[in-house]
């Protein structure tokens, strides 16, 4: 029997995996893009999003095993989803377009999704909205950072 779990970690591996659609091309124009001098930490960033959504994804496990299959369950579920696939959308389409901007706006809009999403769960769960905080303490640092690049860099706009 397949547990929900399962579904959830595969869920969210499969759609981590979209962030693989860089080409070396975009990653040379990222590469090259000023930084602030206060980003230090950029080498812990996929270990720091890496904790984020395995956070994200017991989140989800724990509001599905609450009430499993009931309609607000699945909206929860697609609001989950929705969070990640914006999230990930950020590196693969900021490059693609070679557009701060864009990064800029998408970060934005998956800080809205999340905090949405963390006060949908929490009637369901403290704990799962608890888990979601990771995302909504980490999420404005990668937004405001891009923002600062774009400033660092209005060739990049």
């Amino acid at each position: 029997m397949i547990r929900s779990w399962m579904v959830i970690g595969g869920v969210a591996f499969v759609v981590a995996l979209a962030a693989n659609f860089i080409t070396p091309s975009d990653r040379k124009w990222f590469e090259r893009l000023q930084r602030p001098r206060w980003l230090t930490f950029e080498a812990a960033i996929p270990i720091i999003w890496t904790v984020i959504f395995i956070c994200g994804a017991w989140s989800a496990y724990i509001v599905w095993e609450r009430n499993p299959g009931t309609s607000s369950t699945w909206l929860l579920m697609a609001l989950y989803v929705l969070l990640e696939i914006v999230t990930i959308a950020y590196t693969p389409v900021m490059f693609r377009l070679r557009s701060l901007k864009i990064g800029t706006i998408i970060g934005g809009t998956g800080f809205i999704i999340g905090l949405l999403l963390t006060l949908a769960v929490l009637t369901t769960s403290g704990w799962a909205a608890l888990l979601l905080v990771p995302y909504l303490l980490w999420s404005p640092i990668g937004t405001y950072t891009t923002w600062q690049m774009l400033h660092l860099n209005p060739q990049a706009a």
